[in-house]
């Protein structure tokens, strides 16, 4: 009887071991997922100061991090009514009047323009956004090409930074190297 009592309580014992020891490593792994949940959700959204060719404030956009990609949120003004193409460029510089400042498109990964191009897009492509007749745009747009995190090839708070520039026209999505959206008229610096 005290062998069976005694194997008994042994085998009792070990379970509870093992329950504690696959619990502890349960608890460990959900603490490493909610930390890198966290840590993602807790990344501060990036304000963007949009100007003009005469260097005066035209709006600003709002860059967030979600799961899916960068959330942009554009309010512009001083435009001309109908739609506009806005793209992320590789240079964080807004130099006035003409913003070449900025340089090319944002194209880490060698495409071409357009999401409607074979061969795009760019990471720096986004959808148009549309002018009231006072000239005022607002737009939520979402790019899953480009991310706030830094070190990454893609991210838009890369060394120097980027820039989100509105252009004059509407991008047709499809011609390289700019959609035929025209001249450069709103720019905005992406820095930390």
């Amino acid at each position: 009887m005290r062998k069976w009592a005694k194997g008994v309580g042994i085998l009792t014992l070990g379970i509870l071991l093992s329950a504690c020891g696959s619990n502890n490593n349960n608890d460990m792994e959900s603490e490493q997922k909610s930390e890198g949940a966290s840590s993602m959700s807790k990344s501060s959204p990036v304000t963007v100061q949009l100007m003009d060719s005469k260097g005066k404030q035209a709006g600003t956009a709002t860059l967030e991090q979600a799961a899916e990609g960068v959330k942009v949120k554009v309010e512009a003004k001083g435009l001309t009514p109908g739609k506009h193409g806005i793209h992320f460029h590789e240079n964080g510089v807004c130099e006035v009047p003409i913003f070449e400042s900025a340089g090319k498109h944002f194209n880490t990964m060698k495409k071409q323009h357009g999401f409607e191009n074979p061969k795009g897009p760019h990471v720096g492509d986004l959808k148009n956004i549309t002018a009231d007749q006072s000239g005022k745009a607002s737009g939520d747009l979402m790019s899953s090409l480009v991310t706030l995190q830094e070190g990454k090839d893609n991210s838009l708070l890369k060394e120097g930074g980027t820039a989100l520039v509105v252009h004059a026209q509407a991008d047709d999505y499809k011609t390289d190297p700019s959609g035929n959206s025209g001249d450069r008229i709103l720019c905005g610096v992406i820095k930390k």
